[in-house]
C-alpha cells in the first residue's frame, strides 16, 4: 500500500483493467475500474468482430498506450480546473497498471512530459506490473484462430473525424491505395457522429470501400465535468496506434491537419485558454512519435499538409472537383450542438467561432463561394459580433507585429523548417484576413 506525499493540491487517481487487481492506495481521490459502466464508457471492445479481422493481436506496448490514453482522459475530465489556485494548472498522480513495465519505466519522465505540454497540467505516473486479462486473452485467443483466411492487414492507416482537413487527406490518400483503416472519434453529443456517418458513406461509394475498413469510437469517462479536454487528442490517436501495431509492421498513421491549426498560435487572447489545442503541433507530433519508437511500435506518423493551409489543402488537392461537391457534409464548428438554443433539431455550424472562420475563410478561397449551412452567416448575433471584432483585432495586431522566428514558436519550440512555418504563417493570416474584409459589422 502507498501513502499520501501530502500535497493537498494533488489529485492521486488509482486506475484498474482486471478485477484480481489487488492494488490500493490509501488517499486516492477517484478508484477507477475502466471494465466498469459506472466509471466508464468506451466502445473499443463493443463489435469484436472488426477486431478479429486483424491480422495479430495488439502489441503489448500499443495496448497499455491504449489504456493510458483513457486513464489520461479521464484525469482530464474527471478534475475542475477551477479548483486550483491559477484556475488553469492541474496536478495529477495516476497510478497504472501496464503489461510492458520495462519499456515504460525507461520512458516515463518523456510520457510525463509529453501529456504535461498537451495538457498544460502538471503529471506523475506511478507504474506496476500486469497480466493480460480474461477478455484481452480470449480476444488474443480469437484473432488468431477466426477469419484466417481474410485478415484485414491495412496498408496505411488513416484518422477520420468527420472534420474537413480529414476528408480531404483521406480522398487524397484513396488514390495512393484503397487498403486503408479509417480510425473516427466521437463524444457524447450529437454534434459529430452524423457528419461522419455521412462523410463514411460518401468514401464508400466514391471509392468503392467495405464496411470492415472504418472504425468509429467512443470514450467519455461517466460524469465528467471540465470541458477544456486537451488530451482527447491523445486518446483518439491512441485507438488507431493500437490497431495499427496488429501489423507487426513498419506502417504509417495519417493524421491530416491543415499547417496554420497545427501551430496553435492565438489569434486573440481569447485562444489562450481552454479552446486552444495542440493536437499536431510539430513539437507535439515529435515527443509523439519519439515514444512510438522508444516502445517499440513501428508506427511513423505523417501529416501531409504541415505546410499546406486549409484553404490550399482543398485548392490543390487531385480530388478537387469531389471535394467541392461533399465539403458541406463535413463539421469544423467548435459547438454544433448548440442550434438546440434555437430550436434547431440537427446539428450544425455556428458560422462565427474561429474554427468555423478559418473553414469559411479557406472555402472562399479555393471555390469563391460557400454552401454550408451557417446558422449565423453574418456575424449578427451578440457573442458573433464579439467574436469578429476580436478576430480583426487580432489581424491588427499580426499586421503590426509581423511574424519572426520567435513568435512562430509560441506554442512550442520548432528546431527545423522554420522558414516554411513562417511562410505558411504569412499565407494562413491572409486567408483569413481576405475573409475578414467581406464581413460588414
Amino acid at each position: 500500500m502507498l501513502h499520501s506525499n501530502g500535497n493537498n493540491d494533488m489529485r492521486h487517481i488509482v486506475f484498474k483493467i482486471d478485477e484480481k487487481d489487488t492494488f490500493e492506495f490509501n488517499e486516492a481521490d477517484y478508484v477507477v475500474d475502466l471494465t466498469s459502466k459506472d466509471d466508464y464508457h468506451h466502445t473499443f471492445y463493443n463489435t469484436l468482430r472488426p477486431l478479429y479481422r486483424m491480422a495479430n493481436f495488439f502489441q503489448d506496448e500499443a495496448l497499455d498506450l491504449f489504456y493510458i490514453s483513457l486513464m489520461v482522459y479521464y484525469a482530464d475530465r474527471k478534475v475542475l480546473r477551477k479548483e486550483f489556485s491559477d484556475n488553469w494548472t492541474r496536478e495529477f498522480t495516476l497510478y497504472i497498471p501496464v503489461v510492458a513495465l520495462d519499456k515504460w519505466e525507461k520512458n516515463k519522465t518523456h510520457l510525463e512530459q509529453m501529456i504535461s505540454y498537451l495538457s498544460g497540467d502538471i503529471w506523475h505516473i506511478n507504474f506496476r506490473k500486469r497480466e493480460l486479462n480474461i477478455k484481452e486473452k480470449k480476444i488474443s485467443d480469437t484473432i488468431s484462430n477466426r477469419y484466417t483466411d481474410r485478415k484485414f492487414d491495412p496498408d496505411k492507416f488513416c484518422m477520420l473525424s468527420g472534420g474537413l482537413d480529414s476528408f480531404i487527406g483521406a480522398a487524397d490518400l484513396l488514390l495512393e491505395t484503397k487498403n486503408i483503416a479509417f480510425i473516427g472519434h466521437y463524444g457524447g453529443g450529437k454534434g459529430v457522429k452524423p457528419f461522419q456517418d455521412a462523410v463514411n458513406e460518401i468514401l464508400k461509394e466514391r471509392f468503392d470501400l467495405n464496411d470492415h475498413q472504418f472504425f468509429n469510437f467512443n470514450a467519455t469517462p461517466v460524469k465528467g465535468v471540465e470541458d477544456s479536454t486537451r488530451t482527447r487528442s491523445l486518446m483518439f490517436f491512441a485507438h488507431a496506434i493500437i490497431l495499427a501495431s496488429c501489423n507487426q509492421r513498419e506502417v504509417e498513421l495519417y493524421i491530416p491537419e491543415n499547417g496554420l491549426i497545427s501551430l496553435n498560435i492565438p489569434l486573440t487572447n481569447s485562444r489562450l485558454g481552454s479552446s486552444s489545442t495542440r493536437t499536431t503541433h510539430p513539437y507535439y507530433m515529435n515527443m509523439l512519435q519519439e515514444l512510438l519508437n522508444n516502445l517499440g511500435l513501428k508506427i511513423k506518423l505523417c501529416n501531409p499538409y504541415q505546410f499546406k493551409t486549409k484553404g490550399e489543402m482543398m485548392k490543390l488537392s487531385p480530388n478537387k472537383d469531389f471535394i467541392s461537391e461533399n465539403y458541406h457534409l463535413t463539421m469544423s464548428c467548435s459547438h454544433p450542438d448548440q442550434g438546440r438554443y434555437q430550436k434547431l433539431t440537427k446539428p450544425s455550424h455556428c458560422g462565427t467561432c474561429l474554427p468555423c472562420t478559418i473553414r469559411r475563410a479557406s472555402i472562399n478561397m479555393a471555390f469563391g463561394g460557400d454552401n454550408t449551412d451557417y446558422r449565423d452567416i453574418q456575424y449578427k448575433e451578440p457573442k458573433a459580433i464579439i467574436e469578429l471584432r476580436s478576430f480583426r483585432i487580432g489581424m491588427l495586431d499580426y499586421e503590426n507585429k509581423k511574424m519572426n522566428r520567435f513568435t512562430i514558436q509560441f506554442a512550442g519550440q520548432i528546431n527545423d523548417n522554420l522558414d516554411e512555418y513562417i511562410s505558411l504563417y504569412e499565407r494562413g493570416m491572409k486567408e483569413l484576413g481576405d475573409f475578414l474584409n467581406l464581413q460588414n459589422e
